[in-house]
């Protein structure tokens, strides 16, 4: 992990306990309302992972066991402060080994008792055991993401990041970062806003380039953790569902659409991530993100995540079941912060 990241280092930070059991610290400044973005959770996870490995079965394999698979499921709404995580190896093999994972706070109905709020399973494997045939399948992102000033039409990214515009992209403020503090800890760039978007596609699609500003770090860089929390956090996408949520509850009321949309929440419920290439060790300072919903009903969505290198070849993919619900289903109780 880069050592650039070093907030982000200590954001995910595992301490081992002993017996399968280790103490991390969720951060306030990585959450959604009250609420630690899922992202974040999930590469606090991914870490786990490589922590448990390297302190359990040092001599499993040749080089780090870095996770390759993860599908967690968000039980209940986790908090900002300390956890315990508990590891179980269900399987532990020549390729790949799997782990089953708990993170544990206390529980809000019974303070003295601990509940799990995240489950699930990653599945990890070594560089040196992943062989086997590789093949060009010849897939791009459709429709086309709009063209950058480059002849190929590819966005001049050291321009995009000198002068904040290039071609039709630009850079772009995260809308209620009061609330969304986990998106402040990137830079983001688009070819417009969340509803500009996907009035020109006519889909609930959403194209960003993104580097990584873990604790306002200018040099931080996008490593494989960092990748988990990047799947999760599509800022413009929840700006277009915004929009959708209010419009469709004014609509309900036969009331005028309110001027702040800040009032939904969108937790994750089960994310499921397959990590398709290993970046640098120093990491990279561009990622770029299509994000796709195709359905929205019942007060539930799902999301398709792709992430993209500089190169144009995946480095990882991402389907996840979200709810919309009130805000106030993120506060709740908790007072430190407000909409």
């Amino acid at each position: 992990m880069s050592l650039l990241n070093a907030s982000f280092v200590d954001a995910i930070r595992i301490t081992p306990e002993g017996n399968n059991k280790y103490s991390a610290h969720l951060h306030r400044d990585w959450c959604i309302g009250t609420v630690p973005h899922g992202g974040y959770t999930a590469a606090l996870l991914y870490n786990l992972a490589l922590t448990h490995f390297a302190h359990t079965h040092p001599k499993q394999y040749d080089a780090p066991a870095t996770p390759i698979s993860l599908q967690l499921s968000f039980l209940r709404r986790t908090a900002a402060g300390p956890a315990i995580l508990h590891v179980q190896d269900v399987k532990i093999g020549l390729r790949t080994s799997t782990i089953h994972v708990q993170l544990l706070q206390p529980s809000e109905k019974a303070p003295d008792q601990l509940a799990v709020n995240v489950a699930g399973y990653i599945t990890v494997s070594p560089p040196s055991a992943e062989v086997g045939i590789s093949a060009p399948t010849g897939w791009t992102p459709y429709p086309v993401p709009p063209p950058g000033s480059l002849p190929n039409g590819q966005v001049d990214l050291a321009a995009l990041a000198r002068t904040g515009h290039d071609g039709a992209w630009t850079k772009l403020d995260p809308p209620y970062a009061d609330f969304r503090r986990a998106a402040s800890q990137l830079e983001l760039y688009g070819p417009g806003k969340g509803q500009t978007q996907q009035q020109r596609t006519g889909t609930m699609a959403i194209d960003q380039w993104a580097r990584f500003r873990p604790g306002g770090e200018a040099s931080g860089r996008w490593t494989d953790a960092a990748v988990v929390y990047l799947l999760d956090m599509f800022p413009m996408a929840l700006e277009g569902f915004d929009t959708m949520s209010a419009t469709a509850v004014a609509k309900e009321k036969g009331e005028p659409v309110p001027e702040s949309m800040a009032n939904f929440w969108y937790p994750t419920v089960t994310l499921n991530i397959d990590m398709k290439k290993r970046l640098p060790r120093e990491g990279v300072e561009w990622l770029y993100s299509r994000v796709v919903t195709k359905v929205v009903r019942d007060g539930r969505t799902d999301l398709e995540v792709t992430v993209l290198d500089e190169k144009g070849e995946v480095v990882a993919l991402s389907t996840q079941v979200g709810l919309v619900v009130s805000a106030s289903r993120n506060l709740g109780s908790r007072k430190w912060q407000k909409l």
